[in-house]
């Protein structure tokens, strides 16, 4: 009897020092992004969303993030542009199907309740190594983690030299994850 009752008390500390494991859901998530075009801003966003988050806010050095969402997918409500965004001078979906994320450290912020997750951005076969600050809000059954960051489309080889178009790119996420 002794001895069940040390493994179970084992089992349950060994399972709180880890991360727990959540997966995207596509559903209730949202990955948006922002440009300037011809002076005017322009939004869009992507579905097909998936991957696992492990996190625990207390044991952040086993938390990781490995997402991505599908290139195929975007949406700026205006369907001839959307064609022209899947074409290779753009986002190049056939030959680069994902846009993914993986995290290789996240760390506490001094806000409660916020991370900064540093990792690798990867578009066109392009990977760039970024970092933003993110929320992570617990809900039913897993957490609800939102943030948002800039990057330079040129630096993804997205867009060409168009000259109507901004350099800068700001993505926003609303991301739902479950165990």
């Amino acid at each position: 009897m002794k001895f069940l009752k040390t493994t179970f008390l084992f089992l349950l500390l060994a399972n709180m020092a880890f991360a727990q494991t959540y997966t995207t859901t596509d559903d209730g998530s949202k990955v948006r992004f922002v440009i300037k075009n011809f002076g005017i801003k322009t939004s869009g966003y992507f579905t097909g969303l998936k991957g696992i988050i492990e996190f625990n806010p207390k044991l952040l050095a086993t938390s990781k993030m490995d997402v991505s969402v599908e290139a195929k997918t975007i949406n700026t409500d205006n369907g001839a542009r959307d064609k022209h965004l899947r074409k290779d001078e753009y986002f190049s979906v056939e030959k680069f199907p994902l846009i993914s994320f993986v995290s290789t450290k996240i760390t506490e912020s001094s806000v409660a309740g916020r991370f900064f997750v540093m990792g690798n951005l990867t578009i066109k076969g392009i990977t760039k190594s970024i970092q933003f600050g993110f929320g992570a809000t617990p809900n039913d059954n897993g957490f609800k983690f939102n943030g948002e960051f800039e990057i330079n489309r040129k630096d993804f080889g997205v867009g060409g030299s168009s000259i109507s178009m901004s350099d800068k790119l700001k993505v926003v996420l609303d991301i739902t994850a479950k165990k």
